[in-house]
């Protein structure tokens, strides 16, 4: 099954199998209510900004963990909300939408019992941590009401900067696109972790889930996805094939890689390369892209963008605000409006590029997309 039978056909000429009466409207005048699903460090940092910046209101929280219930009260300003233990309970409540922030093994199921209750859906990336749970996220985006908003937490696509340097490069502003070239380097190795047994029960896989690539999917896949969907846009689409190298050098506990060099292939004899590292000391860090054309060149990151054209003529510009404030309020404007956005094909395919870059390293050859997909 090839992602191009999914994205050649618009979402929105899709035959959808949740009844149009499942969807929950929410008139302009009055505010959306929201249930958060998973109540972690990301899950309630997207839940502040909800509060903080758009008008919504969180009425539920849910989390396996009580603990995490009761932290989630004192660090989300939300005053009173329904607390739940079971995810199911909270999409069956009247809830408007819901973020999903869980464990990235779990998104697959989590996204397709939220489509099938006729939520809006704002899910953290990647989509999932195998091929097979990106497919299962493309279907079940796929069979999506035509009203419901699906959005993905790849940030860049909403920033004010990147829409301005992605604007410039499609449109012929540097030029021909001839090659780019992604950085996500920064400290996150503790080489003092202890390994650990690989996880048995399904409630270890839960609380371990950031240590193993069959829960995490890889730094290249839960972390540097962010890049390599900024790639893949700027680039016109998901590459032709990689080729990565990558290992491990200070990591302890799991089994996943600590650096990792990818190039990719993409259509128009384009190539882009990904360096990404969690090696270095904790305060530094490095995360951007840039983007080389025949004129001039753009570099783009998640607090700046800027146009290099000429040797003594350069545009800056700086994000007035943490990008994914923009990607949530865009998500609730556009609930408001009733003007939806299904990116769930679009997700699904970012994280299978960072898939076949993984899948490259494991097998220590060039992986193409076809082979990927087979």
């Amino acid at each position: 099954m090839s992602t191009d039978n999914f994205s050649r056909r618009g979402l929105i000429q899709t035959a959808a199998v949740v009844p149009l009466s499942a969807v929950r409207g929410t008139a302009a005048n009055s505010a959306v209510t929201v249930g958060l699903i998973g109540a972690g460090g990301r899950g309630t940092l997207d839940a502040n900004h909800l509060v903080k910046h758009t008008g919504a209101r969180l009425v539920a929280v849910c989390d396996l963990f009580e603990q995490k219930l009761v932290a989630a009260k004192k660090s989300i300003p939300a005053g009173e909300f329904r607390t739940y233990t079971n995810y199911k309970e909270l999409l069956a409540s009247d809830v408007d939408a819901v973020i999903i922030a869980t464990p990235v093994f779990l998104h697959p199921e989590h996204l397709e019992a939220a489509v099938k209750a006729g939520k809006h859906i704002y899910i953290e990336k990647p989509a999932g941590a195998d091929v097979e749970g990106c497919k299962r996220v493309m279907r079940a985006a796929d069979s999506a009401d035509r009203r419901l908003n699906i959005t993905f937490g790849f940030q860049q696509r909403y920033g004010p900067g990147y829409k301005k340097a992605y604007q410039l490069v499609s449109s012929g502003g540097i030029g021909r696109l001839r090659v780019a070239h992604a950085h996500f380097i920064k400290g996150a190795v503790n080489e003092n972790e202890a390994q650990q047994p690989k996880p048995v029960t399904e409630m270890d896989r839960i609380r371990n889930w950031k240590y193993w690539t069959d829960t995490f999917g890889d730094f290249i896949v839960e972390t540097y996805c962010h890049s390599i969907d900024a790639l893949n846009w700027f680039c016109g689409g998901h590459p032709r094939s990689a080729y990565g190298i990558g290992g491990r050098i200070a990591t302890r506990r799991g089994d996943m890689r600590d650096h990792s060099t990818v190039t990719f292939n993409y259509d128009g004899n384009v190539q882009a390369t990904l360096t990404g590292t969690q090696l270095c000391p904790m305060y530094y860090r490095d995360v951007n892209e840039t983007f080389v054309g025949s004129t001039s060149v753009v570099e783009t990151a998640r607090e700046y963008w800027k146009h290099y054209k000429d040797r003594k003529d350069v545009l800056e510009e700086r994000e007035p605000q943490d990008i994914t404030i923009n990607a949530i309020q865009d998500f609730v404007q556009r609930i408001k409006d009733g003007k939806p956005e299904n990116v769930g094909v679009r997700g699904a395919e970012s994280t299978l590029t960072a898939i076949l870059a993984r899948t490259s390293m494991d097998l220590k050859r060039e992986v193409t997309w076809e082979e990927l997909m087979r």
